[in-house]
Order: structure tokens, then sequence, then C-alpha cells
């Protein structure tokens, strides 16, 4: 296989306990050709004394500097988008820092994309972590079977050159859509825009449901509104190529949020 240089992301926030775990599953890794960037964005536990415990070459870590939004969805990609600038790999990998890689994710996602030249977005599937055990995600065959769910943004990789486009593009469209995640713009992105989306029928990484994510319970009011978001988000990126007025998910799900926003 010829050796790509992978950039392994991780974004922290208040994640010490988990961080240790998520650090040694990317030094763990089959495939070796690799640099692991960290970025803590002003973490108030202990993260940053694990962080600074490790001396390995191939891990550097920076602090945020900055003020932060206050918006987990774009804080987070903040985290990121500080990572990609200095990412050298032609291959990125994501990973929040609360979930983990199994052993051999690098080698297999590097496989296709050497594989598929067209191909410049993989998810994987996850593991799903919680309380009752570790469970696995089954594989549909295109992004709208997984709607309005794509993979976490730890099951995501791309060619360097996708992140270029996706940023030149600046469809990140702020304001409107601040709680859609990162991780399903680029999606969207790959899907509609590039065509160049893939999903990977392996379980390759391990997602631990926790902390900000319980802010999204199911069926909850932050969960219709991300929901209601991310519909009008993809209508905008698929330039209304989908129409969603005879779908009765959507109309459900606009209902309801028209309801929200009255009695919240």
């Amino acid at each position: 296989m010829k050796k790509y240089l992978a950039s392994i992301l991780i974004a922290n926030y208040n994640n010490a306990k988990f961080l240790d775990r998520s650090i040694q599953s990317c030094l763990n890794q089959s495939y070796k050709n690799l640099e692991i960037l960290i970025h803590d964005d002003r973490s108030s536990d202990k993260s940053l004394s694990v962080l600074k415990k490790y001396k390995n070459k191939s891990i550097k870590f920076f602090q945020n500097k900055s003020k932060k939004s206050g918006i987990s969805a774009i804080d987070a990609k903040n985290s990121y988008y500080k990572l990609i600038k200095i990412a050298k790999g032609h291959i990125i990998f994501l990973l929040d820092s609360d979930d983990y890689f199994k052993k051999n994710k690098v080698y297999e996602v590097i496989k296709i994309f050497k594989k598929k030249d067209k191909i410049d977005f993989i998810q994987n599937l996850p593991l799903l972590k919680s309380a009752n055990g570790i469970k696995k995600k089954k594989n549909k065959n295109n992004i709208l079977s997984f709607w309005p769910y794509l993979a976490p943004e730890s099951c995501i990789s791309f060619r360097r050159k996708f992140i270029d486009k996706f940023i030149k593009k600046n469809l990140v469209i702020e304001k409107k859509y601040n709680n859609v995640w990162l991780g399903f713009r680029l999606g969207i992105f790959a899907y509609f825009i590039t065509k160049s989306f893939y999903s990977l029928n392996k379980n390759l990484t391990v997602y631990e449901s926790h902390g900000e994510s319980k802010k999204y319970n199911f069926l909850g009011y932050n969960w219709f509104i991300r929901r209601f978001n991310s519909y009008r988000y993809l209508n905008k990126i698929s330039k209304n190529k989908i129409i969603f007025n005879y779908r009765i998910d959507y109309l459900v799900t606009k209902f309801i949020y028209s309801i929200l926003k009255v009695i919240k």
C-alpha cells in the first residue's frame, strides 16, 4: 500500500478521563505512518496534565487562546479547523476525545482511498457504547438512509483536497444552522456537491454518547430543533434537489418545530 501520511485530529474539551484511551487508540494503530494533532478548547479539568505527559514525536497538542462561541457545534468545528490548517497528512481523520479507534481503523480506511480514486470522503460505521454495553450500527446504502444522522464525526475521514474544497466554498453558514455539526455538513457536501461520498461497511470506531450528546436526547426540544435545521441545511446544500414537502417525517418535524418555537 502506498504510504499516505495520515493525520488524526483530536478535538478535546473536558474529557480528561477519556483522553488517554483516545490517544492510545491512535498510537496502537497497525498503520504507522501518521501524525496525531490534539486541540484543547480551554478545558477546566485535568486534560492538560494528561496531554503534557506525552513525549512521542508524532503527537502535538495545541491550546485555544481565543474566546469560545458557547455553541458546541461551532466550538468543535473551530477546533478541527485549527488542526486542519496545521495537518500535513494526505488523509485526515477526525476523532472526538471521548471516542476511540479500533486497531485497524486507519489501515482499512486508507486501503479504500487507495483503491477508489473518485472517493474523497469515507464514513465508517460506529460501535455505540453506553451503560448497556457496545452495540453495532448496521450499514445502510446511502446518505439518506442514515438521515437525519450521518455517522458521528469520529467515524469521518477525507482527503486533504476535499476539506480544502469545502472551506473554499464557504458552506458553513453559521448563523442560520449553528447547531448542525461539522460532520453532517461534510457528509452533505460529499454527497451532493463533490459526489465523492462512501460508506464503509465496517465498525471501526467506538462512539461514546455522553455529555453534550445528552442535550439532544431523542424526541427532546433540542433534538427537534437540530433535526429541523438539518433538513433546512440539506435542502440549502442540495439546491432544492430533495423535495421534503411530501415526506411525512419532514412535515411532522416542521409541525413540532413550529409548536416548540412558540411555547419555549
